[in-house]
């Protein structure tokens, strides 16, 4: 058995990691750039290494300053998070020739999964289906035009490395593809540093659906069950659910054995996720496979009571998989969200500054991720993530009810958040009704964000409310027009949106 881990990440993924290692008996060593100097993963580790200044660069991607943390704290093995470094097969392979554990995938299959065009060709002869697609050899002899007419449009340019969400670009119509591809090279070279990109049809109005899968070294690979992430802005995911409210039983079984299938076929070990597309007849295509824990592993763990974390150590540390796939099963629904510091009003800017209050709601069927607190700082360097919501109920509505509710319940002051974007997406009909798909967020973001005048409404209203109880405390006007979601001064008793 595993003994001592360091966790190479930060935030809530790294706390989430720590007290996994705790339950299990394993030491956690956290490491920190000078910015996360105070951080809650910080104070719960029982070790903590000092990596660098806040870059990135200096600090969570020095893989070099990540094994002399784990050699020099005794540690036997590195769990990578997700984001960061967590699907680098350098790091992989620098963790294990330093003679540690790494508590992923093998570099190989992280390799073979990191570039979707391989990946294509790998789950082709798996027979795992594909979205009908151009993937040229040799860029330099790419004829994208040919393609593009055979494939037909609208067609979607995406970068060969990476993803994210970065390197995306649609082509409604043959003059748009020259363009797309400039555009999307670019984005893909700067983010990535790999300017390849490749055709695949567009799927309209899609549905993104992945499926969790679990690998051992003993030959066993198992699904446990889909989530689906529709809801999305810009391709980056906001909500997620388990189950599906598309997948019929069939579909499910079709869908999720296509999965073990595409882990089998790169000798997957330990836990990924493998993502699909599904067009309104129910007909899934292979997108991409993710070789590490998800940010909505949560809903996973809540509707089949298995915890993701602690199977990566027991798998990592060479035990088989505890169950067989008959055993898994799916019980209830849960829905996630994530909640950011960040302005919808704004384009979606991160805000900047100090948590003040930090409140967040608690109640049976209601879990809370977090790598902040009351007196932490948002700052310019990191993703603004506060939390993750997850809400757990028999049924979809009655989850959807639940996380409505909770996030009614949070009071957060010092930063705008997305709190009430939340709301209104949760609340919206076609969302209510398992119905929404890729597109639907950006098409109806007007309608999804507040109107910024009704807070300045509501500032006045809370005022003479105020005023009327005899409440001494002053109203911050312009703090109230920053952020019309702050209850800057409130009495005993007041709750947000009751």
């Amino acid at each position: 058995m595993l003994k001592h881990c360091l966790v190479a990440n930060r935030g809530e993924i790294a706390v989430r990691i720590i007290r996994a290692c705790h339950a299990l008996g394993i030491a956690a060593t956290a490491v920190y750039s000078t910015a996360d100097r105070h951080a809650l993963h910080v104070e719960l580790a029982d070790h903590a290494v000092e990596l660098g200044p806040p870059s990135p660069a200096e600090s969570y991607l020095a893989i070099e300053r990540l094994i002399d943390a784990a050699r020099s704290t005794g540690c036997d093995c590195v769990h990578p998070g997700y984001g960061f470094l967590s699907e680098s097969p350098d790091f992989a392979e620098a963790v294990l020739a330093a003679g540690l554990t790494w508590v992923g995938p093998p570099p190989a299959a992280i390799r073979a999964m990191g570039v979707k065009t391989a990946a294509r060709r790998i789950m082709e002869a798996a027979g795992v289906p594909v979205v009908p697609g151009y993937q040229p050899e040799d860029v330099r002899d790419a004829d994208y035009l040919t393609a593009a007419q055979r494939i037909g449009f609208p067609l979607m340019i995406k970068a060969a490395g990476g993803g994210g969400g970065k390197g995306i670009r649609i082509a409604w119509r043959p003059e748009d593809l020259e363009a797309g591809l400039s555009s999307a090279s670019r984005e893909a070279e700067k983010a990535f540093g790999d300017p390849r990109v490749f055709l695949e049809r567009y799927i309209e109005r899609g549905r993104h659906i992945e499926v969790q899968v679990l690998a051992d070294r003993h030959g066993k690979t198992v699904h446990l069950f889909d989530r689906e992430c529709s809801a999305q802005r810009r391709h980056q995911k906001i909500v997620e659910e388990s189950p599906s409210p598309m997948l019929n039983a069939q579909q499910r079984e079709e869908i999720c054995m296509a999965a073990v299938r595409a882990a089998q076929a790169v000798g997957y070990v330990n836990a990924g996720t493998v993502e699909f597309i599904a067009s309104q007849d129910g007909q899934f295509y292979f997108l991409e496979m993710n070789t590490r824990l998800q940010v909505e592993h949560p809903v996973t763990e809540s509707v089949t009571g298995l915890d993701l974390v602690e199977l990566q150590f027991l798998i990592a540390g060479g035990l088989p998989i505890p169950f067989e796939q008959s055993d898994v099963t799916q019980r209830g629904h849960a829905i996630e969200c994530r909640v950011y510091a960040e302005d919808a009003q704004r384009s979606f800017l991160p805000s900047i500054g100090t948590l003040h209050t930090l409140d967040m709601p608690a109640g049976p069927g209601i879990r809370i991720d977090s790598g902040v607190r009351a007196g932490d700082a948002v700052t310019i360097h990191y993703d603004p993530m506060i939390a993750k919501i997850i809400a757990y109920a028999p049924t979809r509505d009655g989850a959807r009810r639940k996380l409505l509710h909770a996030l009614r319940q949070m009071v957060v002051l010092g930063v705008t958040t997305n709190v009430r974007f939340l709301i209104r997406l949760l609340d919206d009909p076609v969302f209510a009704a398992g119905e929404i798909d890729t597109t639907y967020v950006d098409a109806n973001l007007g309608d999804l964000i507040d109107d910024p005048e009704s807070g300045v409404d509501a500032a006045v209203l809370i005022a003479l409310a105020l005023s009327e109880a005899g409440a001494s405390a002053p109203v911050d006007a312009a703090a109230s027009q920053r952020d019309p979601y702050s209850p800057w001064a409130r009495p005993d008793g007041f709750r947000l949106h009751d």
